[in-house]
């Protein structure tokens, strides 16, 4: 059975309060009994969908950062995330890929999607999730080069505005030896070609 993830904050009451209000503005009788917890149940959501503030990324990737002389490209791709678009606060969700080259240290990969779930825990736009993902493993491990691809679905784009269902934006970021555009398009071809 999975676990509830319990949310404790400071803020907590607060936020319900004006998820409250919020409810009575758009015309709902906030005392009605399906939106009695509607409050609460949104606040929570909220806490829970940007604890990505809370958490320091680099220290992740310190918690397992080991001595290794391998100096190829590790990828790890298809790391699935959300997040929130922080001009219209509704979901964007789809896949990252990252790849690092070594330079004398390694770290685990599982510590690779903690850092995306933690950027992506936040108010973000795609291109800033982009760049920091990439900044922070370069920052961390100091690789020769580290290449991050995001491709998204926007609901904002979506759900308002020009309500294109099908469109994917892609965005990438690199350093170093991915700065070569034969390693680029090493990496893009295992990302695209190398399933299991």
């Amino acid at each position: 059975m999975l676990e509830k993830e319990e949310i404790i904050s400071p803020n907590l009451e607060e936020l319900k309060s004006h998820y409250r209000s919020i409810i009575t503005l758009l015309g709902e009788d906030a005392e009605r009994e399906g939106l009695l917890k509607t409050p609460e149940r949104v606040a929570k959501a909220m806490l829970s969908l940007t604890k990505g503030y809370h958490i320091d990324p680099h220290e992740v990737l310190c918690s397992a950062k080991f001595k290794e002389e391998y100096s190829q490209m590790v990828i790890v791709k298809d790391i699935d995330f959300f997040s929130l678009c922080e001009h219209h606060m509704l979901p964007f969700y789809g896949k990252v890929h990252v790849a690092y080259i070594p330079n004398g240290y390694i770290t685990g990969l599982s510590k690779i999607a903690r850092v995306v779930d933690i950027f992506s825990h936040r108010l973000q736009v795609q291109e800033r999730m982009t760049l920091q993902i990439k900044e922070c493993i370069q920052e961390t491990l100091n690789p020769l080069g580290v290449m991050v691809v995001v491709e998204a679905k926007h609901m904002c784009m979506q759900m308002r505005g020009v309500e294109k269902q099908n469109s994917i934006t892609t965005t990438s970021d690199f350093t170093g030896a991915f700065n070569q555009a034969k390693t680029r398009e090493e990496f893009m071809n295992l990302i695209q070609h190398g399933n299991m």
